[in-house]
């Protein structure tokens, strides 16, 4: 039985050739060696399985062959190559820096570049994952990797360019390696089922492209798996078995329920799909990226973002054609909010529903307009044209539109009903007798046949007369305006108190009134704090209240707050400065005499009562002091 080669070391690239989805970085490498003008030192940095590690080793390789190709590869047939392949190559050295991070390592890697190349031109060293060398490893290794000899090269890998001094970053040649494309992807891919003999479909490849997002080891990784799964033949259905996928007609059969407004069918589908075990979090993802979809097949310059199949990309445009872009960017907004409520929600199956539930019916909220009227969304009219008067019917026709950028928010859908309520007065005919208020809905439809009639001036009410107020531009108010203008007009009807002018005298019956709120409550600590305080009049509008002692002067400036809206409110005076003073001067009269010690203690109680030592010398007792 012969040992089995995982495809990512089997199709390992040898060349630059064969390197996937990193031609910037391959011509650049190769038009150096050929013109020889190769750096001292590089830096391969990106994310992981792209392709780092195997470009420094061909590098690495096509430095020292002795019969260079024109277009800048290795011929793989000189004995500097043939030695490379085979693993005996004496002069690449490579490092893993994650388990030899330490100082000594790098102490013993710079000893050995003193060392001429026996064979070949040039020394290299490969450290992989240079992130991980500690703080004294990159010190010891400054001066070496800037001035090195001149036959030693160094290439250094790493996943986190971050982590990197940036004293090492300076001296280096930096190549920033890109996550391979889903299409490079399936390419390869493809080519090596077509070498091993393997069935399989486009989109079964594509969809393990996605699932690996751009890192081609774990695509051959997963290859590997499901070939071993399947028995050599990949379908569309067995993948997604392996790979637990959520499949893309169950987003198509939701599509169509949710445009028919078919909450049962949308509800049932999103039950068949948690009866897989896919939880809430991996269907709303999959269904904004559907979405996304849809709304990138809306724009002709933007179709290449769409990474899926050939035949997907048709349903997608098919589809697309059926959904206003305008309704399509409303749905991301809702599942966008429900993906971000999601983990705080206790019932997850009842929150993803409430998000279907208004997908569904998103179409009766606002009214999806076209293109060809500026993209606007509106709100529908929830009144037949038929109920409402000829004169009645312009207020709802101008609704404020919402901006098909903006999804139909709650406050925007507020702002448009107000606007619809808010009707304004019919202008007066050419006479300067006022026109009636129409009567109430219920006879709308005879008021609207009914000639207008003038009713007498003295049962007529004001408010009925008088036209709705106007802007300065003439048009109505918004709800702001109105709003701000009515708290003015009840600030203007409220009675203004009048300032009752401070006193001493005054200030010392309603501060013993503060503190018999807290003696009612029992609070006696509070009680004790506030009556050792002096309240003094300092001006005209300002209080001070005088503290013996630090611990009282800190209880006070916690009820600071307190005690300045009470003597506004009493004062009936807002502008009153409330202020706090520490007098210190007097804090030894509150602390009182000393205590006694335990052998004055005693001293005085003899000098006191003379019976006591004399009972203590009786008895021959020994005092512990």
């Amino acid at each position: 039985m012969e040992n089995f080669i995982v495809s990512a070391r089997k199709y390992r690239p040898q060349n630059f050739s064969t390197v996937v989805g990193q031609s910037h970085i391959t011509t650049t490498l190769k038009n150096a060696i050929r013109n020889n003008q190769l750096a001292h030192a590089f830096l391969f940095c990106g994310p992981r399985g792209v392709g780092k590690t195997t470009c420094a080793r061909i590098l690495a390789k096509t430095i020292n062959c002795e019969q260079l190709q024109p277009d800048g590869e290795a011929c793989n047939e000189c004995h500097s190559c043939k030695s490379f392949n085979e693993g005996s190559s004496f002069n690449i050295h490579e490092l893993d820096a994650a388990s030899n991070n330490s100082v000594d390592d790098i102490r013993t890697l710079v000893e050995q570049v003193r060392f001429a190349p026996q064979a070949g031109k040039y020394k290299i060293y490969i450290i992989d994952e240079v992130h991980m060398l500690s703080s004294s490893a990159f010190n010891a290794f400054l001066k070496t990797l800037e001035e090195p000899p001149s036959y030693a090269i160094f290439i250094l890998a790493t996943t986190e360019k971050h982590k990197i001094l940036p004293t090492i970053l300076s001296r280096c040649q930096i190549f920033d390696f890109k996550r391979i494309t889903i299409q490079d992807t399936v390419d390869h891919l493809q080519e090596i089922c077509t070498k091993e003999q393997i069935q399989a479909e486009a989109d079964a490849l594509h969809l393990v492209a996605q699932k690996t997002d751009g890192c081609m080891r774990d695509s051959l990784s997963t290859l590997d798996k499901i070939v071993s799964f399947t028995g050599g033949k990949l379908t569309y259905q067995n993948t997604l078995e392996h790979l637990n996928i959520l499949d893309y007609d169950y987003f198509f059969k939701l599509m169509d329920a949710v445009l028919q407004q078919d909450v049962g069918g949308a509800l049932l589908i999103f039950d068949e799909i948690l009866q897989k075990g896919f939880e809430g979090d991996n269907f709303l993802n999959g269904w904004a990226e559907f979405l996304r979809n849809l709304l990138m097949c809306k724009e002709e310059k933007v179709l290449h973002l769409l990474e899926v199949s050939g035949n997907l990309k048709d349903r997608y445009k098919q589809l697309s054609g059926k959904i206003s872009p305008a309704y399509l960017i409303t749905a991301l907004h809702v599942l966008n909010d429900t993906e971000i409520n999601y983990r705080m929600a206790r019932n997850k199956r009842l929150h993803v529903e409430m998000a279907l539930i208004k997908l569904c019916y998103l179409q009766q909220a606002v009214t999806l307009v076209g293109d060809d009227q500026s993209g606007e969304v509106v709100k529908k009219k929830l009144v037949p044209d038929g109920a409402v008067p000829q004169q009645l019917r312009a207020p709802f026709a101008q609704a404020a539109p919402v901006k098909a950028g903006k999804p139909a928010t709650a406050a925007s859908i507020a702002q448009n009903e107000s606007a619809r309520l808010t009707i304004e007065t019919p202008p007066a005919a050419k006479t300067t007798t006022p026109v009636a208020t129409p009567p109430p809905a219920t006879h709308t439809t005879a008021a609207a046949t009914a000639p207008a009639a003038t009713p007498p001036p003295s049962t007529a009410p004001a408010a009925r007369t008088t036209p709705a107020k106007t802007g300065a531009t003439g048009s109505k108010l918004t709800g702001l305006a109105a709003m701000k203008e009515a708290l003015a007009a009840k600030a203007e009807q409220t009675p203004v108190k009048e300032v009752i002018p401070i006193t001493q005298g005054a200030l010392a019956v309603y501060w013993e009134e503060f503190i018999d709120i807290f003696r009612q409550a029992n609070k006696m600590t509070v009680v004790s704090n506030l009556q050792l305080a002096v309240v003094n009049l300092l001006a005209k509008e300002e209080i001070g209240i005088v503290s013996r002692n630090i611990v009282q002067f800190r209880f006070m400036e916690e009820e600071k707050l307190a005690i300045s809206d009470f003597f506004k409110r009493k004062f009936n005076n807002p502008t009153l400065v409330l202020t706090l003073q520490l007098d210190e001067s007097q804090q030894t009269q509150d602390i009182g005499p000393a205590p006694l010690s335990s052998r004055e203690q005693f001293q005085l109680m003899t000098e006191k009562y003379p019976l006591i030592k004399e009972l203590k010398d009786k008895l021959n007792m020994e005092l512990d002091f």
